[in-house]
């Protein structure tokens, strides 16, 4: 029976590892879209009401994309590397990771979901989105520092749950798009929280049954 739960173990990092990797270029596929700067492809075609008449909201857009395909890869190496045994590695990352989340990636994603679009359902979702990126990652950082790493670790996972709602937001609007075709603005009040709760709820259960 150990022997089983092992190797279902070995099995699911498996396909995560696989699976993150996938998800992981092709955001940086769409990150490279926007170097060299260019504020009139991709995303920001719909959003040049703000690029003409905010003359910030590129700076943070810009902020928010660069520091936050980092954060995915550090973050994810920190996981990978911890089960591996490399702490310094893996602590090192983690600096990192916290550094680009706490001072530019998690407050610049703030400022765009006050500018997101879908209304305020959606407004609404990503400012918590980013506040609770924000909080949980800091909860980390100061848990870390106090030694209390068993704590630390949940509070990381809950960090990077928040992180991977950049993938599962993509996800869920491929899917939705797919078999429902509704209002592209109608997807931005859908994905805007399915992007993110689904991925805490998963991750509460885990350190519920402790799982990780």
């Amino acid at each position: 029976m150990l022997s089983v739960r092992r190797n279902i173990a070995v099995f699911l990092k498996i396909l995560f590892i696989l699976g993150f990797g996938y998800f992981f270029w092709l955001m940086l596929s769409i990150t490279l879209e926007y170097i060299p700067f260019n504020p009139n492809v991709s995303f920001l075609m719909i959003k040049q009401t703000e690029v003409e008449h905010r003359p910030e909201y590129l700076y943070f857009f810009y902020t928010h994309i660069y520091t936050s395909i980092f954060v995915l890869l550090f973050g994810f190496l920190a996981i990978l590397k911890k089960d591996f045994g490399l702490k310094n590695f893996h602590k090192n990352l983690g600096k990192l990771y916290i550094f680009l989340i706490l001072i530019l990636a998690a407050p610049s994603g703030v400022y765009m979901g006050i500018l997101a679009n879908g209304g305020i359902l959606s407004k609404i979702s990503f400012v918590m989105l980013g506040c609770l990126w924000w909080f949980s990652t800091y909860k980390a950082y100061q848990l870390a520092r106090q030694k209390k790493f068993i704590q630390h670790k949940h509070w990381m996972w809950r960090s990077f749950a928040l992180t991977l709602s950049a993938i599962t937001l993509r996800m869920w609007k491929v899917i939705i798009v797919y078999l429902f075709h509704p209002n592209p603005m109608d997807v931005y009040q859908i994905i805007a929280w399915l992007g993110w709760i689904p991925n805490l709820l998963l991750i509460e259960y885990l350190i519920t049954k402790k799982h990780i």
